[in-house]
């Protein structure tokens, strides 16, 4: 049965395009993984250099990187996203639409090889290198692992480990292994909750108004591509993710990894003692960024741009 629904063919899909602000051209389609989770992934025209794969963080979807597709496409790239399951417009869990869910990221790695198995029905023309954010970091991590087919790779403010308060970090290991037990699992984690809407001057994604005006405009009209917080089980999920990432030798593969100073998501310690370990990787701490690099300040989103078009052209 799970083949069956692997091999159902990609369909059109929505895109949301009066908000992306991206190159036109861009389109969408449905593709199923192989538990027949439905998964959404955005295509932009194809640049002479190649494709860049960019893997989402956790509550991201495909429109918030339009404008990343434009200065991809002005450098000579084509772009894809993705709609991981659970986010954007892919499917959500049952008990509860607004929540990150998983019960273990096996479940991102099969997205992934659907998503791989689309790219080739849809003939989506390679080189490929990748760009993954945060969340998508540790599934990116991953995915080199597993052997996706790029020359390289190009990481923002990966999830390689989460920050904690030193009391979440005392009670997690108690917490999460009563989780399933108990009974409590798919409830949001503590410190989580429902979306509600950020202020500008309490975000820990961006120093730029603009960008963070951009980013809260798509969710205020399009109010489905909201996502809370993350389930009790998503968090045991992700912490036994980079563990077990952690623990693997750096994957051959040409890597940048970019970081901001004022980093308050993702565990600054793990990227530095990744990158430490990575044959012919490269890491750069950008002065006063936060956790969106590529949706930061214009100096500093210039500086991270340049880099990962400079690694990508070098690695061509």
């Amino acid at each position: 049965m799970q083949s069956a629904v692997a091999m159902t063919a990609p369909a059109p899909a929505p895109f949301l395009s009066d908000v992306a602000e991206g190159p036109e051209g861009a389109e969408a389609w449905w593709v199923t993984s192989a538990d027949g989770t439905r998964l959404r992934l955005g295509i932009w025209p194809a640049g002479e250099k190649g494709t860049v794969l960019l893997f989402p963080g956790r509550t991201e979807y495909l429109e918030k990187y339009g404008r990343v597709a434009a200065d991809l496409a002005a450098a000579g790239f084509g772009m894809v996203a993705f709609d991981w399951r659970g986010q954007g417009l892919a499917d959500r869990p049952q008990h509860r639409r607004d929540m990150g869910h998983v019960v273990s990221f096996d479940e991102y790695r099969q997205d992934v090889e659907a998503f791989r198995t689309a790219l080739d029905t849809l003939g989506v023309a390679g080189p490929f290198h990748i760009v993954a954010h945060s969340m998508g970091g540790a599934i990116g991590l991953r995915a080199l692992h597993d052997g996706l087919p790029v020359r390289g790779a190009a990481f923002t403010g990966p999830m390689w480990g989460i920050q904690m308060t030193p009391f979440l970090k005392s009670i997690a290991g108690i917490v999460l292994g009563l989780a399933g037990p108990l009974g409590f699992g798919t409830t949001f984690a503590p410190t989580t909750g429902p979306w509600q809407p950020m202020e500008f001057a309490e975000n820990p994604l961006t120093t730029d108004r603009a960008q963070f005006d951009y980013m809260s405009r798509q969710m205020e009209e399009h109010p489905e591509l909201v996502l809370g917080g993350p389930s009790v089980l998503w968090v045991k999920a992700a912490l036994e993710e980079t563990r077990a990432l952690m623990a693997m030798p750096a994957p051959d593969v040409p890597a940048l990894t970019i970081f901001g100073s004022s980093e308050s998501i993702v565990e600054v310690p793990a990227i530095r003692t990744r990158m430490r370990t990575w044959p012919n990787g490269r890491l750069l701490e950008l002065s006063g960024a936060r956790h969106e690099v590529l949706m930061e300040a214009p100096e500093l989103r210039r500086r991270s741009l340049d880099a990962i078009i400079a690694h990508f052209d070098t690695n061509a």
